[in-house]
């Protein structure tokens, strides 16, 4: 089952957490147009995962857990419309272990 915070879904999948928008963040900011990663591997709550630009507006997307970042969606620096897709193996933008699964619980259900 997927969570959600920040506008953001989060969902459990072994070992990683992958984090993507949701329907609502993608209509609410438009077409992706821009992405640059942060460099940081390791992620607090809140912390930078990705700068956006978009056709609506420019967003920081903050982490909904802190954690470490394992793989980031490196496809979509190219392809930055990736995002916008309703497919979840083309939307997705990091992978998160070493997650508190008491903090991935207590996040709302999606």
């Amino acid at each position: 089952m997927a969570k959600r915070a920040n506008q953001l879904f989060i969902e459990k999948e072994g070992q990683d957490y992958v984090i993507r928008m949701t329907p609502e963040l993608q209509e609410d900011i438009g077409t992706v147009g821009f992405v640059e990663f942060s460099e940081e591997d390791q992620v607090e709550k809140d912390g930078l995962l990705a700068n956006l630009e978009a056709s609506k507006t420019v967003l920081e997307l903050p982490s909904p857990l802190a954690g470490k970042i394992t793989e980031r969606h490196e496809a979509v620096v190219s392809q930055p419309e990736l995002l916008n897709s309703v497919k979840p193996e083309e939307n997705w933008i990091v992978k998160l272990t070493q997650v508190d699964e008491a903090a991935y619980e207590a996040l709302e259900d999606a």
